[in-house]
């Protein structure tokens, strides 16, 4: 298990889209069951061991970083990384690489989304498959406001398609990665996207993909964030399965730690 992994949080975004329905408030601290939508995202880092975390702010910074403070309400460890202005998903994992300079490799989660996920299982399967990124997939019934992702049998990602407005099934980013430390050399430093500006350009160097099977949703609209709503309950469940799913794992390994032990 990777106890001391390290993620980085996308929550700087200016969430245009959403304005009609939050005005004055950075989309991450979109009420969701009474507590802000980022607070799930923490717990489920947390509820997984994930204690280190980098969120990357900038539109009303001082809002996210006024209510989560260092993290110790949730018992994690928060830093920030603030963005002098706009600079995309992936100027500002850029801007954060002081913050990642004794991790080999670390997550990066979107903060306007949530997908059930284990994320040391994704950290393994980086591990095992040795690129540079591993991405989280979602099977989408609709996938025609979102670009898809094409991948061959063993996870390797040939390719990306833009939207292309087709309301048909589709295998799309759901936001959650493992970056390796050497991704960051291929960011400039300037404003640059994650999706349009550096995932094509890495593809020969290894982009990998595992699909995930469980609930996948964004708050990118006030459509989409009206269904949150709705699936408040379930999103919360999901979020103590991946702690049960994490323990059990945990447990699996102890018991053939032990087991090594007594045949010695």
């Amino acid at each position: 298990m990777t106890q001391d992994a390290k993620a980085v949080l996308l929550v700087g975004g200016m969430g245009t889209r959403l304005r009609s329905v939050l005005p004055d408030m950075p989309k991450p601290l979109a009420s969701f069951g009474g507590k802000p939508f980022l607070d799930l995202l923490v717990r489920q880092l947390r509820y997984q061991g994930i204690r280190q975390m980098v969120m990357c702010t900038g539109h009303l910074a001082d809002q996210i970083e006024n209510e989560f403070d260092d993290g110790r309400a949730w018992d994690v460890v928060i830093e920030y990384s603030r963005e002098p202005h706009a600079l995309g998903t992936a100027g500002a994992v850029k801007l954060a690489e002081r913050y990642l300079q004794d991790v080999p490799d670390f997550l990066v989660v979107n903060g306007d989304s949530f997908l059930e996920v284990n994320f040391h299982q994704l950290i393994r399967f980086h591990h095992e498959h040795g690129g540079l990124v591993s991405m989280a997939v979602s099977e989408v019934k609709n996938a025609a406001r979102y670009g898809t992702v094409q991948m061959r049998a063993d996870g390797w990602v040939t390719g990306f398609a833009e939207k292309t407005g087709s309301e048909s099934a589709g295998l799309i980013n759901a936001g959650v990665y493992v970056f390796s430390r050497a991704v960051l050399e291929h960011i400039p430093d300037a404003p640059a996207s994650l999706e349009r500006d550096v995932f094509p350009r890495l593809l020969d160097q290894g982009v990998y993909a595992l699909e995930q099977h469980g609930i996948f949703i964004d708050i990118g609209t006030p459509e989409d964030y009206a269904h949150a709503q709705r699936l408040c309950t379930r999103l919360n469940e999901a979020v103590v399965r991946g702690q049960q799913s994490v323990s059990g794992e945990l447990e699996k390994v102890l018991a053939r730690t032990e087991g090594s032990r007594e045949k010695k």
